[in-house]
């Protein structure tokens, strides 16, 4: 899944005029790069939720004739449902009981995919999470099984603990999750809400992993001055 219905504020005025989406980076709008990356890490079909301009988004891809692959769409009228009720409105695409990609589509990373499903099968848990030691105003915390156990906001001094841990690491996450479709059995959140506080509930009995990896690069395109570092990162990964 690709969450792509943001209204992508931070990036105005651009995206008054097309949604954040369709913003190039390096000659290719970011959901080109994400259905890429994604297909090249063996994904044949994808879901993606739509609230801003859906149609332009939804043209564009026609026109690309889906990058060759299925695509459906989750379209969020009347406002858009955040992170947790973006997937839990998805649910019915995730129906054949194996676990998933979601992906932001203002990520852009050169993470191998194929690695973080390998680990996510061998250790079953509801969730993995692309995390990395980085610098943040937000870091989700994990135990010393990298089990998550918590969350803290840096400029707020809120944190919430999940699971009592010996000692604990702070990391921030990605965007980039694969999940376990189980996690629709026991999501209790309905309509607009984010996924990070469903993760906390629900890790107080399910685990849910951090995958850590510092080498990979990574960017949140979310400002304009995102735009030319991630323009700079792509030279770095010979794109």
């Amino acid at each position: 899944m690709i969450f792509a219905a943001g209204l992508g504020t931070r990036l105005r005025p651009v995206t008054e005029k097309i949604p954040k989406a369709l913003i190039e980076v390096g000659g290719k709008p970011m959901i080109e790069r994400v259905i890429l990356k994604l297909k090249s890490a063996g994904v044949s079909e994808i879901i993606i939720n739509l609230h801003h301009f859906p149609d332009k988004i939804k043209s564009f891809l026609n026109l690309k004739n889906h990058f060759g692959i299925k695509i459906e769409y989750s379209i969020e009228e009347g406002q858009a449902l955040e992170t947790g009720g973006g997937l839990k409105k998805a649910a019915w695409f995730f129906d054949d009981g194996k676990p998933f990609f979601l992906h932001n589509v203002d990520i852009l990373s050169n993470i191998d995919l194929v690695k973080i499903m390998d680990f996510h099968l061998k250790t079953n848990p509801l969730a993995t999470l692309f995390v990395q030691k980085r610098t943040s105003s937000r870091y989700l915390m994990f135990n010393e099984d990298i089990q998550l156990c918590g969350w803290t906001n840096k400029k707020t001094g809120e944190t919430i603990i999940s699971r009592n841990a010996d000692t604990s690491t702070e990391l921030a996450f990605n965007g980039i999750h694969i999940i376990n479709p189980e996690i629709y059995n026991l999501m209790k959140m309905d309509g607009k809400f984010s996924i990070i506080p469903a993760y906390l509930s629900l890790a107080k009995n399910h685990d849910i992993l951090g995958y850590q990896d510092n080498k990979a690069g990574y960017i949140d395109i979310g400002k304009p001055e995102s735009l030319i570092k991630a323009e700079s990162l792509l030279k770095m990964w010979h794109d």
